[in-house]
């Protein structure tokens, strides 16, 4: 008879677990006894009016921050003791317009995804051939050799997502990352996001678009300070939750797949 480690956990557990969280910047709280799971394969959606602290919650989540009360995991660990940083794929907050100064290529954008896998000296034909898949299923293969600067912003989304998927990451985490970005780009990121997630990859999304949230998500968290939602994008649209949670009349524009 064997005994289970603390990193050896079953399939079915939660990628994260938030339990009872609170969190203040001195002395103005932010989240108030906040308790959510995010299962494996799930796409979640994280909505709320501005300074609700989503951007927070998810910097808890994964181990940015550590909260006051309560307690995070991620991947069984504790949160902030979490460094299996190939796991996680992370599209920070305005990212998109930063990249504009970076003077890499589109390969070597997403060859940074694989810098954890690489053991000492070259990359192996398996990490090659990791980044060539990556920049294939996000359809950049023909920007390779392109400045990351000189994309739009559409484009330099996906190559954030290729580089993610080339660190083989199971948990893909974006914080609005259609910030300044057309619509017509938006509507293919986030069926780009849907296909991803139809193959097995958990996504944690924040977007102020509730209507494209409950058109591709297969969870929402409405949070402001408190959670005021967790479950089916269905449920959440037929409840009062929105106008609740905003304060205010609040109106969902369901969007095509």
């Amino acid at each position: 008879m064997t005994t289970e480690t603390a990193t050896e956990r079953h399939p079915a557990d939660p990628i994260i677990s938030v339990n009872e969280v609170s969190f203040r910047y001195g002395e103005r709280p932010v989240l108030e006894d906040v308790s959510i799971d995010v299962e494996p394969g799930t796409f979640l959606g994280l909505v709320g009016p501005n300074g609700s602290g989503k951007s927070t919650l998810l910097e808890l989540m994964l181990g940015l921050k550590r909260p006051d009360t309560g307690s995070v995991t991620l991947f069984g660990d504790r949160a902030h003791e979490f460094d299996d940083g190939k796991r996680v794929g992370y599209v920070a907050q305005n990212v998109t317009e930063t990249a504009r100064d970076m003077p890499v290529t589109v390969r070597e954008a997403v060859t940074m995804g694989r810098y954890p896998h690489r053991l000492v000296g070259r990359f192996s034909r398996a990490d090659r051939r990791a980044i060539e898949d990556a920049m294939d299923r996000v359809g950049i293969t023909d920007l390779a050799s392109r400045r990351v600067g000189r994309l739009s912003g559409g484009q330099r989304q996906r190559v954030f997502i290729a580089r993610a998927l080339a660190s083989e990451a199971d948990l893909l985490v974006l914080d609005e990352p259609t910030v300044g970005v057309d619509a017509e780009s938006r509507e293919e990121f986030y069926h780009l996001l849907h296909t991803l997630n139809a193959t097995g990859l958990t996504v944690i999304l924040i977007e102020h678009d509730i209507g494209v949230v409950t058109t591709y998500a297969t969870e929402i968290a409405c949070l402001n300070r408190r959670l005021y939602f967790d479950g089916d994008p269905d449920e959440f649209v037929s409840t009062d939750t929105l106008a609740a949670a905003y304060g205010t009349d609040q109106h969902v524009i369901h969007h095509d797949h």
